[in-house]
C-alpha cells in the first residue's frame, strides 16, 4: 500500500512529461488509469532510440508502469461520457493538450470541476495557456535553447550541447508531480479542489534559480571561454578532461593543491578568487596537459587523496553497474506478461512505511477498460454496448 493508495488518477497525457509525473503517482501507489485512444497513445507508436517491443515499446514500457489502460474515443459522445463518469470519482485529472484542446474535447477545467469540486486538474503546456508563444510546439531540445542554460558552458563561438537527458521534459515531469501533490495537500486540508498549471518554459528557467540570479542580481554576463569550460558560473578548471584511456570530471579545486597532484607549479601562486577567472582559459588547458598522463584509476586515486573532487565520466554500461547503483537498488527488475524481463530505473524517494513498487507493468492499450467501467458503475450490458460501438475498446494478453 504506498503513499498515495486510495486517490485515483485520470492520465489522459501523451509523450514524456505528462506521462512521467502520472508514473511518480502510481509508483506512490495512487491508482492510475491511463486514458488513451482506441488505437492507442502516441507514446506507444513513436519507439525512443528504435527501442521497439513485443506488443510494447520501450518509450512507453518506460513512462505507463503501475497504471491500468482505459481505451475510449473522447471524440464519441458515449465515450466523453464514459470519462465524464469517471471525473465523478477521480482524485486527479492530468493532461498535456495544446492549449485549447481540452476545452474543444469537452474536458476542461470549468466542465470537469462542476462534475466534481474536488478535483485536482493538472493541465501541462509548453509555453503556458496564452500569450504569444501559444500554439508553439513544447519540445524538449527546443526550450533547452530557449532556456539560456546552452550558453552557460562548452566552447565560445562553437555551437553549444544540449543535455545527455530529456532534460525540460524531466524536470517539467517533477514539477507537475510537485504541483499534483501540493493540491492534495490542501484539499485534504480545506476540501476544495483546484486547477494547477505548469508550463516547460517556466520550469526550465526556475530550475536555473542561481545561475539567473547571478546574471540579474549579480550582473554578471553570461560569457563561455575558449576552452570547453563546463560552466559559466563555476570558477576554473571545471569541467570534463581526457585522460589517457578515458575521462575524468574535475571541479573547481584550490589551485595550490591541484597543482601539487598534478605537478603543474604555475598553480602554486595563482589566487583562487582571482585567477581561476582572468585566467580561466590557461588554467584549464594546462590541467587538460597535465591529466593526459596517467589513467582515469590513477588520477581518480591521487585526487582522491588530496581532498580533489573528482569523478568517473560513465556511459550507461558503467552506471548500472556501479557499486553505489547496486547498493541503492536503483534499477528496479520485474516480469512483463508481454516484454518479459525488465529492468528499469526505479523509485528516487525511499519511504520506510509506504514504499513504492511495480505493482503492474506498462499496459497494452485498453487492457483494463473492462474492469475500469465496471468499477465506475457501468453494467456488463452497457460495458458491451460501449465495446461493440467502438466508444471504448479493450485488449487481453
Amino acid at each position: 500500500m504506498g503513499i498515495l493508495s486510495g486517490y485515483r488518477v485520470l492520465d489522459c497525457s501523451i509523450a514524456m512529461a505528462g506521462p512521467f509525473a502520472a508514473q511518480r503517482l502510481g509508483d506512490l501507489g495512487a491508482d492510475v488509469v491511463k486514458v488513451e485512444p482506441v488505437t492507442g497513445e502516441w507514446q506507444r507508436h513513436t519507439a525512443a532510440g528504435g527501442a521497439r517491443g513485443n506488443k510494447v515499446n520501450v518509450s512507453f514500457l518506460s513512462l505507463n508502469r503501475n497504471k491500468r489502460s482505459l481505451a475510449v474515443d473522447l471524440k464519441d459522445p458515449d465515450g466523453k461520457a464514459v470519462l465524464l463518469e469517471l471525473v465523478k470519482t477521480a482524485d486527479v485529472f492530468l493532461q498535456n493538450y495544446r492549449p485549447g484542446v481540452a476545452k474543444r474535447l469537452g474536458v476542461d477545467y470549468e466542465t470537469l470541476s462542476k462534475i466534481n469540486p474536488r478535483l485536482i486538474y493538472v493541465s501541462i503546456s509548453g509555453y503556458g495557456e496564452d500569450g504569444p508563444y501559444l500554439n508553439r510546439p513544447g519540445q524538449d531540445l527546443v526550450l533547452q535553447g530557449m532556456s539560456g542554460a546552452m550558453l552557460s558552458a562548452g566552447r565560445d563561438g562553437e555551437p553549444p550541447n544540449a543535455a545527455g537527458q530529456y532534460l525540460v521534459d524531466g524536470i517539467t515531469a517533477y514539477t507537475a508531480f510537485e504541483g499534483a501533490l501540493a493540491a492534495l495537500l490542501h484539499r485534504e486540508r480545506t476540501g476544495e479542489g483546484q486547477l494547477v498549471q505548469v508550463n516547460m518554459l517556466d520550469a526550465i528557467t526556475t530550475i536555473q534559480m542561481q545561475e539567473l540570479s547571478v546574471f540579474t542580481v549579480g550582473h554578471k554576463p553570461q560569457v563561455r571561454s575558449a576552452e570547453p569550460h563546463a560552466h559559466v558560473y563555476i570558477r576554473a578548471p571545471y569541467g570534463a578532461f581526457a585522460t589517457s584511456d578515458g575521462f575524468i570530471i574535475v571541479a573547481f579545486p584550490k589551485l595550490a593543491n591541484l597543482g601539487q597532484t598534478i605537478g603543474e607549479p604555475s598553480f602554486l601562486t595563482m589566487d583562487d578568487e582571482v585567477d581561476t577567472w582572468t585566467k580561466r582559459d590557461e588554467i584549464f588547458a594546462k590541467t587538460r596537459d597535465r591529466l593526459k598522463t596517467k589513467t582515469t584509476a590513477e588520477w581518480l586515486e591521487l585526487l582522491r587523496a588530496a581532498d580533489i573532487w573528482c569523478g568517473p565520466v560513465y556511459g550507461y554500461a558503467d552506471l548500472v553497474e556501479d557499486e553505489q547503483i547496486k547498493h541503492n537498488g536503483t534499477f528496479v527488475e520485474y516480469e512483463h506478461p508481454t516484454e518479459g524481463h525488465v529492468k528499469t530505473p526505479g523509485f528516487p524517494i525511499r519511504f520506510s512505511k509506504t514504499p513504492s513498487t511495480v505493482e503492474r507493468g506498462a499496459p497494452v492499450v485498453g487492457q483494463h477498460s473492462r474492469d475500469v467501467l465496471r468499477e465506475a458503475g457501468f453494467d456488463d450490458a452497457a460495458i458491451e454496448q460501449l465495446l461493440s460501438k467502438g466508444a471504448v475498446a479493450e485488449n487481453g494478453i
